[in-house]
């Protein structure tokens, strides 16, 4: 499966927790992006804009 595909699916999975449990996971993992700049975050980005 493609990095896009993968991460299209882990984003409408987040969307659905959103929904049925009231923690926002999307700002919490957006805050701790921001505030830590985890490598992993780097190395998604740049796979995905090298494709």
């Amino acid at each position: 499966m493609k990095l896009k595909t993968t991460l299209l699916i882990y984003l409408i999975v987040f969307a659905v927790f959103d929904m049925i449990i009231p923690i926002p996971f999307m700002a919490i993992l957006l805050i701790y992006v921001l505030l830590e700049k985890p490598p992993w975050f780097r190395n998604w980005v740049n796979t995905i804009y090298k494709t």
